[in-house]
């Protein structure tokens, strides 16, 4: 079977070994148990493709031998399984397949190179944005940080991945497959989460993928990862309201004339945004009127702020605090409760808690008689909406799990309801 795609040359080399069996210059049963992909130089060299590791992925599992440039062989060998022969020009994948010389197996680089984020000991104060941070982190959670310019809000969001468990086999070759159809995969950095972060002015094909044909955007190449969004009332309303459903289902389905693609996109969305336009709300230098802040506000939809699980705000620090050394937790020290929580949930649900839906979350989200009134309570108080119910459930859980507690108490209910009250003012 000769694999031929469609987009950066990797036909070539198929198309050529089509023309040479079709000539009767190759023998044509010989190619039926393999698959080929590469691009051809004027001399008949072979040059690297993008996607090597999505195509070895999928070509795994048919039991053909896939022939790729040796430049591309290295990153597909990652896949782990599968035939994998790497070849440098035409002649030598001539000589391979006439049996007058064999192709090898590509050479693999086994030296990685240790992820380094930034740690959260480096925080002054912010305890409840901390805290937040670790639940998110512990039930895969989407947060929003709301706070004056300078408090600290992009500092604690870039804390995030340094909390997060590491990725297993399938979550790293899945990352890495995404990352590999855009040409900003780096073998070196094979099982590392990836941390993305648009500008503002970021259009909706480049956010959630397009073209023509469809390419991934930034939800698909932050996949298993984390997707920062800074300045977030800033981005154009229409380009936030295509984040809804890759929230829910963790996928995003794109449609163009003649060509379809169904992209993967299990991001964990960190947002910030300011108060008001000028950040200083409720200060002396703010002259921001109360219109000005509404029109700001409003730019996020309540459908889209139905879909995050926690929002926290984020005070601006006194002098004594910034003077003072930096004495929190480590990210090391979080991470192990993390990494007990998430286990937890591995073993009950086999998924994060954030991904529980339907009848999941009866059966593992349940609350006793008074954890219901409490959040009935909540609900008529705050006005919450179905979707925002079940979120608390969800976050309530998670909060449980922390405390290694296997049932969700009150305390762990009021905690999730308090991260809901920003939705009522932020849309008064």
């Amino acid at each position: 079977m000769l694999t031929c795609q469609s987009d950066n040359g990797r036909f070539d080399l198929p198309i050529a070994l089509g023309i040479l069996a079709a000539s009767g210059q190759l023998p044509a049963s010989r190619l039926a148990g393999y698959e080929f992909a590469g691009e051809l130089s004027l001399s008949g060299e072979l040059r690297p493709v993008r996607g090597a590791l999505a195509m070895m992925l999928q070509a795994s599992g048919d039991g053909r031998c896939f022939i790729l440039p040796a430049a591309s062989a290295a990153e597909a060998s990652l896949c782990g399984q599968g035939n994998l022969l790497a070849a440098r020009s035409l002649l030598e994948v001539c000589a391979h397949i006439n049996g007058a010389q064999q192709l090898s197996a590509p050479e693999t680089d086994a030296a990685r190179r240790e992820a380094v984020f930034p740690d959260l000991a480096d925080v002054r104060g912010q305890h409840q944005a901390r805290r937040a941070l670790e639940i998110a982190a512990a039930g895969r959670h989407s947060l929003l940080l709301s706070g004056p310019p300078g408090t600290g809000k992009s500092m604690l969001a870039s804390r995030l991945p340094s909390l997060l468990p590491p990725l297993s086999e399938e979550e790293a070759r899945a990352s890495a497959a995404i990352l590999s159809l855009t040409s900003q995969f780096d073998p070196g950095r094979y099982g590392t989460r990836v941390y993305r972060q648009p500008h503002h002015t970021t259009s909706a094909a480049a956010l959630v993928g397009g073209g023509n044909p469809p390419r991934p955007g930034e939800i698909s190449l932050a996949h298993h990862g984390v997707l920062f969004l800074d300045e977030l009332p800033e981005f154009d309303r229409k380009v936030l309201e295509t984040l809804r459903e890759p929230l829910e289902s963790g996928r995003i389905h794109i449609a163009r004339a003649g060509r379809q693609a169904d992209f993967p996109a299990a991001f964990q969305l960190v947002a910030a945004m300011n108060p008001c336009p000028c950040g200083h709300l409720g200060q002396a230098r703010c002259r921001c009127t109360p219109d000005q802040v509404t029109r700001y506000r409003h730019k996020l939809s309540g459908p889209l702020l139905d879909r995050i699980d926690i929002f926290v705000d984020v005070p601006p620090l006194p002098a004594t605090t910034l003077a003072a050394t930096a004495d929190g937790e480590d990210s090391a020290t979080v991470r192990a409760r993390v990494s007990r929580a998430w286990i937890e949930q591995q073993r009950r649900q086999g998924k994060a808690n954030a991904h529980l839906a339907g009848r999941e979350i009866d059966q593992f989200c349940a609350l006793d008689d008074a954890g219901m009134r409490l959040l009935q309570q909540a609900a008529e108080r705050l006005q919450l909406s179905a979707r925002a119910w079940h979120r608390i459930q969800r976050l309530a859980r998670t909060i449980a799990d922390l405390a290694a507690s296997e049932t969700i108490l009150p305390s762990h209910l009021r905690e999730a309801i308090q991260y809901r009250r920003f939705t009522t003012d932020i849309h008064a």
